[in-house]
């Protein structure tokens, strides 16, 4: 039935590719170069180069969607190499019936329990202040190879998501989702009754995660906002996170928020790491956005995080310009001790046709307030972006850092963007 309904998505896709209206997307091509240390006094130069192509083809109200990418390296063979990465592949049909959106193929996933892509179907349903989404299909192979799952039962993710916005000024909603791992197997040495070494093979159960969540979110244009989440860990009969967000926009010029939440640990249902003692966290922030003029803004946050027995602090102050931004933070506690200055500046000259940017940024830390030890970090970024035409640009950037592990670090980076957008007569 799986295969059943990818070919049905093969076939329709074939279809738009025969009697497109228009096909979109972009190409890039980059290289990036950088140096690793092997040994102490043992280094290689690696030049790794990627091809990556979003491609639309679209009929009416439906289309084919891409998105893939080829990457290798020009100065080294390295183990898996050459990668052909395939990261969305699907057909998409909209205003089925006038109500439905149906995805079929390899295609993104946004949740805040998982996230990534996947191999299957998804069905999106809007009538007046209702939308039902429900969405099912397999894990995507290692290295996003284009092939299926040979284990649906152990490598599968489905749920969905119910949403109103029935109630003015308000946003509510509940979802589900499950997603199981198969644990791939591998042999190890171990000792029999007899204390001889045998080669032993390791077959664990799969790993699990089965959440539900909940969303409330409330808002009044130009006034304030409240955005809340909870997500319960149906399998550990838990509260896993709550989470809250709020604006508040009513004083002129001036903008304030807070945030807060409270979280679990999140670990797989047969993991390991599921027998240790986690304590949870909670954190809060309160912040400003004050608007100077047209030109500056100041931002300004203070944050606290609670630990099981222990407390760590942190503050944040920063200038945003049309020129670029200039950021102070600071942090202390049983987080440990840091102080960290950065600036970025880009600007565009030339009706856009060459946009500089310099990024600088210096961090001072150590582990916790009694280490004696201070560890200092320079990080430094240069680069231009050229676009000669609205179809095509070209990005060359320059990075340093330096640090006690990384010392003198520098990498090149090298990127070509090309934007297409053709129309074609009808067939």
């Amino acid at each position: 039935m799986k295969r059943l309904v990818f070919l049905c998505g093969i076939i329709i896709s074939l279809n738009i590719v025969a009697f497109a209206q228009s096909i979109n997307g972009r190409f890039t091509s980059s290289l990036y170069s950088f140096e690793r240390f092997d040994t102490l006094n043992s280094s290689s130069t690696y030049a790794r180069t990627y091809q990556m192509l979003n491609l639309n083809i679209n009929q009416g109200n439906y289309s084919l969607r891409s998105y893939m990418n080829f990457e290798t390296d020009l100065s080294k063979d390295i183990k898996n190499d050459p990668l052909f990465r395939f990261y969305n592949l699907y057909f998409e049909a909209r205003k089925v019936f006038e109500v439905a959106t149906i995805k079929i193929g390899r295609q993104p996933i946004f949740n805040s329990v998982v996230g990534g892509v996947y191999d299957g179907v998804n069905l999106n349903i809007r009538k007046g202040d209702y939308r039902i989404t429900g969405y099912y299909g397999g894990n995507v192979p290692a290295y996003q190879k284009l092939k299926l799952t040979d284990d649906w039962g152990n490598n599968f993710i489905y749920g969905g998501k119910i949403t109103t916005t029935a109630l003015d000024n308000f946003q509510m909603s509940l979802s589900f989702v499950n997603k199981n791992f198969k644990v791939q197997d591998y042999y190890a040495t171990r000792l029999d009754a007899d204390l001889n070494p045998i080669t032993v093979l390791i077959q664990n159960n799969s790993n699990q995660y089965k959440f539900a969540s909940g969303e409330v979110n409330y808002y009044i244009p130009d006034a304030v906002s409240i955005n809340t989440r909870l997500d319960y860990d149906l399998n550990f009969a838990e509260v896993s996170k709550v989470e809250l967000y709020g604006n508040y926009e009513k004083i002129s010029n001036l903008r304030l928020n807070l945030y807060y939440n409270y979280r679990e640990p999140r670990i797989r249902y047969n993991s390991i790491f599921s027998v240790f003692d986690f304590g949870n966290t909670q954190e809060v922030e309160v912040g400003a956005d004050y608007i100077l003029n047209k030109t500056f803004t100041i931002t300004g946050k203070v944050g606290d995080v609670i630990y099981k027995d222990e407390t760590s602090q942190r503050a944040t102050i920063a200038l945003a310009t049309n020129y670029g931004t200039v950021s102070y933070r600071k942090t202390f506690g049983y987080a440990g001790e840091l102080d960290a200055l950065s600036v970025y500046s880009a600007y565009s000259f030339l009706d856009g046709l060459i946009t500089p940017s310099l990024g600088l940024s210096y961090t001072s830390y150590k582990l916790s307030p009694d280490d004696p030890n201070k560890n200092n970090l320079t990080t430094l970024l240069a680069g231009c972006n050229y676009r000669p035409w609205k179809l095509l640009s070209f990005d060359l950037q320059g990075q340093f850092m330096n640090n006690k592990i990384y010392k003198d670090d520098f990498r090149l980076f090298f990127k070509i963007n090309y934007w297409f957008n053709t129309i074609l007569g009808l067939m």
